[in-house]
């Protein structure tokens, strides 16, 4: 029984973690503000997409970005 409120911990975290993944629809601006910026089709190699400009544009942010 002492494994159930670490299980609950565990999944607390993990859903916690998966809400920051989304790829939320925004504007440029937003993109700049995340610290990113906007890039048509896809990310450049070691470039992580963080979200959307527009239906085919890309916010595209390094994955050292603090």
């Amino acid at each position: 029984m002492r494994i159930l409120p670490l299980l609950c911990a565990l999944l607390l975290l993990m859903l916690q973690g998966a809400a920051g993944l989304s790829l939320t629809r925004g504007s440029p601006q937003d993109c700049e503000r995340r610290g990113g910026f906007c890039s048509h089709g896809s990310c450049p190699p070691g470039i992580g997409r963080v979200g959307v400009c527009s239906e085919r544009d890309f916010c595209c942010r390094s994955r050292w970005y603090p």
